[in-house]
């Protein structure tokens, strides 16, 4: 089955990046038993915007998804307080495999 991802961009205020950073962090560590895997990069050209990677080997387990621990639950609900998510934050995006090389073909 493929892997799910979605991508979405985030506004942090500058008083709020270290806690911002440290919820990600918190939520990264705790998904990774479940295959949950949680990248975050900060814009070069604009202070306080941040881009969210969040990926799992199914829709189901992924971390908009997948039920969560109260732990896990109050790291979330303070994100949504100290920063916003853009339209379409968390829309879904499947893997989209390469396809097999066709039996005798030199390609790939």
């Amino acid at each position: 089955m493929p892997r799910v991802l979605t991508a979405a961009r985030v506004t942090v205020a500058p008083e709020h990046a270290g806690e911002y950073l440290e919820l990600i962090h918190q939520l990264a560590v705790i998904g990774e038993d479940r295959g949950q895997h949680l990248w975050v990069f900060r814009s070069m050209a604009s202070p306080g915007m941040f881009l969210e990677f969040s990926e799992s080997r199914t829709e189901l387990t992924h971390r908009s998804r997948a039920s969560r621990t109260d732990l896990e639950g109050r790291l979330e609900q303070r994100l949504r307080e100290i920063c916003t998510y853009a339209p379409g934050a968390w829309d879904l995006w499947e893997e989209v495999p390469a396809p097999d090389p066709a039996p005798g073909s030199d390609e790939y």
